[in-house]
């Protein structure tokens, strides 16, 4: 585990060092959210009634901005093919680098998400349900995501690739987090939403850090 920790003593190193990096994905979705609440006219009813979906979409997609730069900026000094194929065991590190992803991320969009459900009028019974969803969601994002950033690390324009990619992968953990808080709000049962997005963070957990290595693999090997 020391190998674990000293990889992600310098994620956390190296993200301080690009703070306006780490910003982008918060500032974009409080811009979106801004952007809904100026669309809408600031309707109190129709924001309150699409405040999950919007909340939800919006960490996707922030969460997405977030990933071409995951893999990139170790595979363009040189450090990236050092991890990949001298680490042991190799699915450390990538486990390293994606939780400091998440942490700097989801975590810091769940943190953030009273206010945005403050400012689209979220009710606060489904506060809870929201920030749930989300603690249980957003690992499922960022491990997800690293295959698609893996897979398009040696490309100069994947944004576009690794959205197509990563897209269709999400829409699972928008329906069932959008969902519970939805149905939380009809006074419906929420608890197999939740454990559903339990079940696919756990899932990516236990596959995901391996795609990744075999994934980057192939992109030094083509590099």
């Amino acid at each position: 585990m020391k190998l674990f920790y000293r990889q992600l003593r310098r994620e956390f190193i190296v993200m301080f060092e690009s703070l306006e990096e780490v910003a982008n994905p918060l500032v974009f979705l409080f811009l979106g959210i801004t952007l809904f609440a100026l669309g809408t006219g600031g309707s109190s009813e129709a924001l309150r009634d699409y405040a999950p979906a919007i909340i939800w979409v919006l960490v996707l997609l922030a969460n997405l901005l977030s990933l071409e730069g995951l893999f990139r900026r170790d595979y363009e000094d040189g450090t990236l093919e050092q991890v990949v194929l001298l680490a042991r065991p190799g699915f450390l590190p990538i486990l390293a680098k994606v939780t400091a992803h998440w942490l700097f991320s989801g975590l810091a969009m769940t943190i953030l998400a009273p206010l945005a459900a403050l400012i689209l009028y979220l009710p606060g019974s489904a506060l809870p349900v929201l920030l749930t969803t989300l603690l249980v969601g957003t690992p499922a994002l960022s491990l997800i995501g690293s295959v698609g950033a893996a897979l398009t690390v040696g490309l100069r324009r994947g944004g576009v690739l690794l959205a197509l990619l990563v897209l269709p992968l999400y829409v699972p953990v928008l329906i069932f987090g959008a969902g519970a808080v939805l149905q939380q709000m009809g006074g419906m049962d929420t608890a197999g939403q939740i454990y559903w997005l339990l079940v696919i963070s756990m899932v990516s957990l236990t596959i995901t850090p391996f795609a990744v290595q075999a994934a980057l693999k192939i992109a030094l090997e083509q590099s």
